[in-house]
């Protein structure tokens, strides 16, 4: 069976959700919102997980 609505969610974002993550500054998929100062940054999976577990900082 095909897959064809896979990352359907993502198609609809600017740039289908790719750009540069402010913390790792990789141009990856920046799709998890992170709280900055009273403001919502958006950060690659990798640096969600690094944040999570105290490892960075946004």
């Amino acid at each position: 069976m095909s897959k064809a609505h896979r990352g359907k969610g993502i198609r609809e974002l600017f740039q289908r959700g790719r750009g540069i993550c402010p913390v790792c500054k990789r141009d990856v998929k920046i799709l998890y919102e992170q709280d900055k100062d009273e403001t919502k940054v958006k950060i690659c999976k990798i640096c969600r997980a690094a944040v999570k577990h105290g490892k960075k900082t946004v």
